[in-house]
């Protein structure tokens, strides 16, 4: 993934946990407290419920690879993907520090956290 380009991440009310987490190195999902099931997009309301009353949890950092698409016209070429991480949700992202030839749906990853200044850092992910 080409680091040479800014990151812009939009803060806001609902997410900055979730981004002052990245930023630590952590990645956060939302739990439900109603119906007990997580969810991304770090939203406060509950997605499978509708009940506000959600919490952040810490997340593993580890999933596997559901879908991706190598972009090979950018420079340098760049892999966007979507990773089922073991908690269940599935997110948007990217896959850095591989081959792009031998990336698989199926395969095992984890989080890695790209510095995106001012304390703030963009989850990724790479071959476990």
């Amino acid at each position: 993934m080409n680091t040479d380009r800014p990151i812009n991440i939009t803060v806001n009310v609902e997410n900055k946990p979730y981004w002052e987490a990245a930023g630590q190195g952590k990645l956060v999902l939302r739990k439900c407290n109603s119906c007990g099931k997580m969810h991304h997009y770090p939203r406060t309301i509950c997605p499978h419920c509708h009940s506000s009353d959600t919490a952040f949890v810490e997340a593993s950092g580890r999933g596997e690879i559901y879908s991706y698409s190598v972009t090979r016209q950018a420079k340098p070429p760049y892999v966007i993907a979507y990773v089922t991480l073991e908690e269940g949700v599935t997110m948007l992202t990217n896959i850095v520090d591989c081959d792009l030839e031998g990336l698989s749906i199926g395969q095992k990853v984890k989080v890695k956290f790209l510095d995106a200044g001012e304390g703030m850092a963009l989850p990724v992910f790479a071959p476990a």
